[in-house]
């Protein structure tokens, strides 16, 4: 007997990899009453694996440099890791939740896209303890230079003017601007970067643009994090709120009320979401068209 096109074509996974019995029941059980669980777990990964990627390389340029060791990171490095635990992200969860890792993302898929705000609660919930358990193990995994960076700023007089920036230990979990930084720049830095991510995370997932194939569209919005972490970090950049509140929750649990942020942590945990959602208007009535055949 033949097998046709067609036929081939709608072949499930299991007829070419049989699973054991266990993992089969665990799925019919999965997929009709807990999928709403899987997919939380599934955004909750995405966030942590994005998180784990970038708090960590963040973590070893910061304190390289507070502890004089050559070599130890870059801010090219940082970009990098958070590309790729972008790519990571998707590559590992997209089939379960869609693959959204960002409140921006979830919200414009409620507003325009019918996602029930239950769930887009569930999934928002779920982002941002991912980024939270992410850096709490970036934080016990560097945990003896972090002391000893702590205790080098302590013995130099200026933990108190350092702690709690970009260049200090607590910079590796919360986010925060240099100090005397006007927030009206930085705001801007934040809408902007925010709009460009959130036009490019729509035009790659549109079903019409050839150009992004299911196989490039990971790699093409990770490079767009790239450029906007190597070109404007340095100015002050949330990108994600889940990366930002999960990072924050998590150092005021390592450090306490001081690593707030301050004005800041408004700034960083809610500009993403309207610049993302204007992006996806923008997207609509300009670029989109229906027509295109997929």
């Amino acid at each position: 007997m033949t097998v046709t096109e067609q036929e081939r074509e709608h072949i499930a996974v299991y007829e070419v990899v049989p699973r054991p019995a266990v993992f089969s029941l665990w799925e019919r059980r999965r997929n009709r009453q807990l999928h709403w669980l899987v997919e939380c777990i599934a955004e909750a990964t995405g966030a942590f694996l994005y998180t784990f990627a970038g708090a960590g390389a963040t973590a070893a340029y910061v304190l390289g440099n507070i502890l004089q060791i050559p070599g130890l990171g870059s801010v090219l490095q940082i970009g990098i890791a958070y590309a790729v635990g972008i790519a990571l992200a998707m590559a590992v969860c997209l089939s379960t939740s869609h693959g959204q890792f960002n409140p921006g993302i979830t919200i414009h898929a409620m507003v325009f896209h019918g996602l029930p705000p239950l769930k887009a609660f569930r999934y928002i919930i779920a982002q941002i303890f991912g980024a939270y358990i992410a850096c709490l193990l970036v934080y016990i995994q560097y945990k003896q230079l972090i002391h000893a960076a702590v205790d080098a700023l302590k013995a130099k007089g200026v933990y108190d003017t350092t702690m709690f920036t970009p260049s200090g230990p607590g910079g590796i979990f919360g986010l925060y601007v240099n100090p005397g930084s006007n927030l009206g720049y930085v705001l801007v830095n934040e809408f902007v970067c925010d709009f460009v991510l959130g036009l490019v995370i729509f035009a790659c997932t549109e079903p019409g643009n050839n150009l992004s194939t299911p196989t490039t569209m990971p790699w093409l919005i990770s490079l767009a994090y790239g450029v906007v972490v190597w070109g404007y970090a340095p100015i002050g950049l949330a990108a994600n709120s889940a990366r930002d509140l999960g990072g924050r929750f998590a150092a005021l649990t390592l450090f306490g009320r001081a690593a707030s942020g301050g004005n800041y942590a408004a700034l960083a945990s809610l500009t993403n979401i309207p610049a993302t959602l204007l992006a996806g208007v923008f997207y609509e009535l300009v670029f989109n068209d229906s027509t295109r055949s997929t």
